[in-house]
């Protein structure tokens, strides 16, 4: 038995666990991945790239990488049963608000093979076909029965799904519950009926259904419950096909996978336990709606990448590391929370829900369809779609419960040109007019300053502290800036 060692453990090679090396590796920390499958995912269920973590894969240097493979869908397109209402326009509904305003299909299975390329490119790999059977807390952090092997690591995440060892083994309850429904995913081929390259989502009285196009002609990601059509006991692929031609007039040539899963709405009671972490599905889980869970864990392993760096190099308390759980908790519980009540909302066979189903969304989805694409409420729609107005409590000014600041503590407004800046991934000061770079403190991090942004929130004569992760830490005037920023850095 080999006896290996390692700065951070990263317990499973999903998406998340990937996307966490990744930065981890760049950022010069040492890492052992370890998964007990014998290689990247072969099928999946997630599918969807949203803004956010294309801005993400941007600042890792592979955004264009993801983005030749991806499928692009320019649009929503609502619907109820076989109707479909038209088609509501992504692009113009983020086209100011972020490089990315679509939503890319690309399924999990090619997310997590351009993330093993680029961490092997880097000089990482992983330990496949190596399950980790006891992980324990030691006086120097975390030693782990990897396979044949003994790791021993400063930190450990767990990054290794719904039934994460990790959790278990730190004894962490996964709060939540179990939608009762079965529901079914499946790559169809040959697929008609549905309008083409957009989302479709077609709600029913008794049922949901879930289109997503996919490369190739005719290819299509289809989710939706599934009963037992035949009454042949099985809950399989015929039962599916029969009740979207028969509800949704959706027909396929043939389907390259098929499976039936429930929904689950849970989240970790604990994101940190000492040297231990979880992120992505061992986190959190809920269901397809809005297509947020890949993007969740990339959008963790983001986070705690970077915290995880700063306090190994030193230049962070070990406390920094509580920030992690501070932040990406409440989105996750936030997440899980709207997802399950609209979830319920569309599924619920309870004769009010089929009744307003079948009343209000023929008569409100055409109406959506003439007036979000010009709207505020359209654009913020695709703002919480995307997860780029997702926020952190970052200013220690900010009354409980009161206003937000419109820039602190969120992801840094996208001003057409100030993102690129960010793959130098550290922390940086920013002026958008009336400030000059000799105005800024001299707090040895980069300073750039960009033309005026109008209607982002940013202001001019302001100076800006933004996080390596791209969140705006704190704002300044530029006499009062070093004060600030020092005091925000160690927050």
């Amino acid at each position: 038995m080999a006896e290996l060692s390692c700065e951070v453990l990263v317990v499973g090679a999903g998406p998340t666990g990937l996307m966490l090396a990744n930065w981890l590796t760049r950022l010069g920390v040492q890492v052992i991945v370890v998964d007990g499958k014998d290689g990247p995912t072969a099928e999946s269920r997630a599918l969807v790239v949203q803004a956010r973590s294309l801005e993400i894969y941007d600042q890792l240097g592979i955004g264009d990488h993801v983005l030749e493979a991806a499928h692009r869908a320019e649009a929503l397109a609502p619907g109820f049963g076989a109707r479909a209402f038209g088609r509501i326009p992504l692009g113009r509904l983020g086209a100011r608000l972020t490089p990315y305003p679509f939503i890319e299909v690309l399924e999990q299975s090619r997310n997590e093979e351009i993330l093993y390329d680029n961490l092997r490119k880097l000089g990482g790999d992983v330990y496949w076909e190596s399950p980790v059977t006891a992980v324990v807390q030691t006086d120097d952090g975390v030693e782990a029965k990897v396979g044949n092997h003994t790791v021993r690591a400063r930190f450990c995440v767990g990054c290794d799904g719904a039934n994460s060892v990790v959790r278990k083994a730190r004894r962490i309850d996964f709060e939540g519950v179990t939608n009762p429904h079965r529901f079914f995913v499946l790559d169809a081929i040959g697929a008609h009926g549905l309008v083409p390259d957009a989302v479709n989502v077609r709600p029913e009285r008794t049922d949901f259904l879930l289109g997503f196009p996919m490369r190739g002609e005719g290819g299509w990601r289809l989710i939706g419950l599934v009963r037992d059509t035949n009454s042949d006991g099985d809950l399989d692929e015929e039962d599916a096909r029969e009740r979207m031609r028969r509800t949704y007039g959706v027909t396929y040539d043939r389907a390259r996978w098929f499976a039936t899963y429930r929904v689950h709405h849970r989240v970790a009671a604990a994101f940190r336990d000492g040297p231990f972490f979880l992120a992505g599905d061992a986190a959190h889980v809920h269901s397809p709606v809005g297509g947020q869970g890949m993007n969740t864990g990339l959008q963790d392993a983001h986070n705690l990448a970077f915290k995880l760096a700063d306090v190994l190099r030193g230049a962070r308390r070990d406390s920094w590391l509580d920030r992690y759980e501070a932040e990406r908790r409440p989105v996750a519980r936030k997440l899980v929370a709207t997802t399950d009540r609209l979830f319920n909302a569309i599924t619920s066979t309870r004769l009010p829900a089929r009744a307003l189903r079948r009343i209000v969304i023929p008569l409100l989805a055409p109406i959506a369809v003439r007036v979000l694409p010009g709207s505020s409420g359209g654009s913020r729609l695709f703002q919480y779609v995307s997860q780029i107005r997702i926020h952190y409590r970052l200013d220690p000014d900010a009354k409980p419960g009161g206003p937000r600041d419109p820039v602190i503590g969120r992801r840094l407004p996208w001003t057409g040109n100030n993102h690129a800046v960010l793959r130098a991934a550290c922390w940086q000061i920013h002026g958008y007019g009336e400030v000059v770079a000799s105005d800024a403190p001299d707090l040895g991090m980069p300073v750039h300053i960009f033309p005026p942004a109008p209607e982002t929130g940013l202001l001019p004569g302001l100076l800006y502290l933004i996080r390596a992760d791209g969140f705006v830490a704190a704002s300044a005037v530029p006499a009062e800036a070093e004060t600030h920023f020092r005091h925000a850095q160690g927050r």
